[in-house]
């Protein structure tokens, strides 16, 4: 049952891709703009122009276009940039394990962070504390996080001077001096993303705390803590690791609006810079990876789900 539920999983994430590959291909060939135009500049004749069409491929049929790239795709070519002429994997590999490790520096912060103050907040329902985080939790998610990251650099860099106010990445650079040069994104990105997942923990185990074998036991005397840690916070897991995986996709795809404000050389970095060349090989790369990236995460967040909670593996 839970193989064939998880193959379920897979074929519709297969689906997703192709669906999502089509959607993407339509909406980068309807951009304004030229990529031949862009490289040979204003000064290129009709006859130039239509030359260097013709040696991209970019006079071929759209349909044919599309089946090629797929095709290149599925096979693991991600092609050549328009602009540059290097090979995308070349340009995706640096910029991908950048936006990789500040994701994975994030997660291991935020994810420890928000789950305790979501349990402890459960724990003292009503109180000050949970007033407290609930409000904060709020406030944040209401923000714009490049309101977050000006207040950052304006606090932390421009006022106290304790950070550098953009992300400083060098080669021989020492852990703590990585650390350093890495903290301002890193600070910003878990502020976003904690809020989130402390309110959907908090509200996950609230939910469950109102269940009939959850009364009966605080009937019995079980204290409060032991409930929410050894009954409620496992049969709540699923909507809770559904959020995690998430805010770990916006940490690889979403976080443009805070790799340009401190420069990071990350991948959504990348695809805007595309963007703006018209290097539509390069932007369909890049969105094809965020999507891949949705779908296995919310891939093993549904299986994590399924295996944490056994209600989900005998559906009535």
């Amino acid at each position: 049952m839970m193989m064939q539920m998880a193959l379920r999983r897979v074929w519709i994430g297969i689906a997703t891709m192709f669906v999502v590959s089509v959607i993407v291909f339509i909406m980068t060939s309807i951009l304004p703009g030229d990529v031949a135009q862009i490289v040979l500049g204003q000064s290129a004749t009709p006859e130039t122009l239509a030359v260097l069409r013709r040696e991209l491929g970019l006079d071929q049929p759209a349909y044919v276009r599309y089946f090629m790239w797929l095709g290149d795709m599925a096979t693991g070519d991600l092609g050549t940039s328009k602009a540059g002429g290097a090979a995308i994997a070349d340009l995706i590999g640096g910029r991908f394990m950048n936006t990789m490790v500040l994701a994975g520096l994030v997660a291991l912060i935020s994810i420890p962070i928000s789950i305790f103050l979501g349990l402890w907040a459960a724990m003292h329902p009503g109180t000050w504390l949970d007033r407290t985080v609930t409000f904060g939790t709020l406030s944040t998610i209401s923000v714009p996080e490049f309101f977050i990251a000006t207040l950052m650099v304006l606090i932390l860099a421009v006022n106290l001077h304790w950070l550098p106010s953009t992300a400083m990445l060098r080669d021989n650079m020492t852990f703590l001096e990585f650390m350093r040069g890495m903290a301002m994104p890193i600070i910003t990105l878990v502020i976003v993303v904690s809020a989130q997942m402390i309110r959907m923990t908090r509200a996950g185990i609230l939910n469950v705390m109102s269940s009939p074998y959850i009364e009966m036991a605080i009937l019995k005397g079980v204290p409060r803590g032991r409930i929410i840690l050894r009954h409620a916070f496992f049969n709540a897991i699923g909507p809770i690791i559904n959020v995690i995986a998430l805010n770990l996709a916006y940490l690889v795809s979403g976080v443009v609006i805070v790799e340009t404000i401190f420069a990071y050389p990350g991948l959504a970095k990348l695809m805007i810079d595309g963007v703006q060349t018209r290097d539509l090989p390069l932007v369909q790369a890049c969105a094809m990876i965020f999507c891949g990236t949705y779908v296995i995460l919310i891939l093993i967040a549904d299986i994590g789900s399924i295996v944490s909670n056994p209600r989900l593996r005998h559906p009535k």
